[in-house]
C-alpha cells in the first residue's frame, strides 16, 4: 500500500478531490512527466536549442523501455502519431488478394476498423463476430477463422466493455495457420501486461496518451521481422533508408528495422514524455501495476453491484477483467452529467457510464463513487 500512496503523489489533481477514473479516454499528466517536458521545453528556448542527438538517446531508450515491456528487441519498434495511422501501415502495406478475407469483430473502436474496411475497393472480405453481452472470446476469434482469412485484428482490451481475450490462443492458430495477427493495444499497454512472442503477435499499434500517461499525437507500433519482410510499403521517407544523413545520396535502400516506417521528423515532446511515464511506471514494475488495475476493477464492480447496477463484466474471470468498468442504464446521461458534477471523471459511451481506474487509485475512491451513484440512481 505504501508503494500506491508514494505514487499518488506524482498525480497532483488528487489536491483537488477529484476522482479520476477515466484513463480509457486519456490519462492525466503525471509530476513526472511535467517536470521533463518543463526541462526540454526550457533547453530549447534558451540554451541547447537543436537537441537532435539528445533527443536520439532519448528515443533509443524509449524503445529500449517499450521492447522489454512487450517483448521483443527495440529493433522492432516504430514511432507513429497514433493507433490509426499504425493500423493503416500494415492495412497498406500487406500484398492483399482479390478474395482475402480479414476477421474483426462488433465491438471494435473504429481506429481498428476503417483501415480494413477501405480496402474492400482491392477486393478484400471483411468479416464481423457479433459479440455476446459485451464478450468476443478467443474460442469465439478461432471458431469465425475461414480458409482465405489473412488478417486477424482485435483489441488487446475491448474499448467500451474491458473485456480483454486470451490472445496467445488466437495467436497460436494464427501461427499454425499463417494468419496475421495484428493488436489494437491502446487499452491493455500500461494496465495489464502484453507478450508479442507468447502470443505469436504479427504486428501491434497503440497510442501512449492512455494508460501509459503519455501525450496525444504519439503512438507506437511492433512489426515482426517476418511480417515486414512479407510487407510492401506505400510510404517512404528520408529517414526510411539506411545512411539517411548523406542528403544528396538517393540511392534507396530501405532500413531492415522497423524504422523504415518512421518516414519523417517525430513528435518529440511525445516522446520525451513517453521516457518520463515508463520510468515511473518502472519504478513499480508492469506485473504489480496489473494486479492492482485488476483489483481495482473487480472492487468497483463488487461496489456496483452492491448498489444494484450489474456491470457488463459481472461475474468474468479475472484472466479476462483489465481496467475498465462499464455498465448500462436507460437514464446513462443523467447519471454521467451527475457524475461530473461530483467531480468524477468517466465516460459516456454508447448510452454506457464506462469506468477506468488505473493501478494508483484506491478503493475509498471507488467507495465513493458508489456511494453517489446510490444517490443518483435511486
Amino acid at each position: 500500500m505504501n508503494d500506491i500512496l508514494t505514487a499518488r503523489e506524482n498525480f497532483p489533481y488528487l489536491n483537488s478531490g477529484k476522482i479520476y477514473f477515466n484513463h480509457a479516454s486519456s490519462g492525466p499528466i503525471s509530476i513526472t512527466v511535467r517536470e521533463k517536458l518543463s526541462e526540454v521545453i526550457l533547453e530549447k528556448s534558451e540554451t541547447d536549442i537543436d537537441e537532435y542527438q539528445k533527443f536520439l538517446q532519448a528515443s533509443g531508450d524509449t524503445k529500449n523501455m517499450l521492447s522489454k515491456m512487450i517483448n521483443t528487441i527495440p529493433e522492432r519498434i516504430a514511432f507513429v502519431d497514433n493507433t490509426t495511422n499504425g493500423i493503416n501501415i500494415l492495412a497498406q502495406a500487406v500484398k492483399w488478394k482479390r478474395g482475402d478475407r480479414i476477421l474483426l469483430n462488433d465491438l471494435e473502436f473504429p481506429a481498428n476498423v476503417y483501415p480494413f474496411l477501405n480496402l474492400k475497393n482491392e477486393g478484400v472480405e471483411i468479416d464481423f463476430i457479433k459479440s455476446n453481452n459485451g464478450i468476443v472470446t478467443a474460442e469465439e476469434v478461432i471458431k469465425n477463422i475461414k480458409p482465405k482469412t489473412k488478417l486477424v485484428s482485435i483489441s488487446q482490451v475491448q474499448f467500451l466493455t474491458g473485456y480483454r481475450a486470451n490472445l496467445e490462443k488466437i495467436g497460436e492458430v494464427c501461427k499454425q495457420n499463417k494468419i496475421i495477427f495484428s493488436i489494437d493495444a491502446i487499452q491493455g499497454l500500461g494496465a495489464v501486461r502484453l507478450d508479442v512472442q507468447k502470443a505469436n503477435i504479427s504486428f501491434l499499434s497503440s497510442g501512449t496518451q492512455k494508460w501509459l500517461l503519455g501525450l496525444q499525437g504519439l503512438g507506437f507500433i511492433y512489426v515482426s521481422e517476418e511480417l515486414q519482410n512479407m510487407m510492401r510499403p506505400k510510404i517512404a521517407g528520408w529517414l526510411s533508408v539506411d545512411d539517411a544523413w548523406n542528403l544528396l545520396n538517393y540511392d534507396f535502400k530501405p532500413k531492415k528495422t522497423a524504422e523504415y516506417f518512421q518516414s519523417g521528423t517525430l513528435n518529440t515532446l511525445g516522446v520525451y514524455a513517453l521516457n518520463a511515464s515508463l520510468k515511473f511506471f518502472n519504478g513499480y514494475g508492469f506485473d504489480l501495476i496489473e494486479k492492482k488495475v485488476v483489483e481495482n476493477s473487480a472492487y468497483l464492480m463488487e461496489q456496483l453491484e452492491k448498489i444494484g447496477i450489474k456491470p457488463i463484466l459481472q461475474n468474468c474471470p479475472k484472466e479476462n477483467l483489465a481496467g475498465i468498468v462499464t455498465f448500462k442504464h436507460h437514464d446513462s446521461k443523467r447519471i454521467f452529467d451527475a457524475l461530473i458534477k461530483n467531480n468524477i471523471s468517466c465516460s459516456l459511451r454508447e448510452g454506457m457510464i464506462r469506468f477506468s481506474p488505473h493501478f494508483y487509485n484506491i478503493n475509498q475512491e471507488a467507495d465513493k463513487v458508489a456511494d453517489i451513484l446510490a444517490g443518483i440512481i435511486k
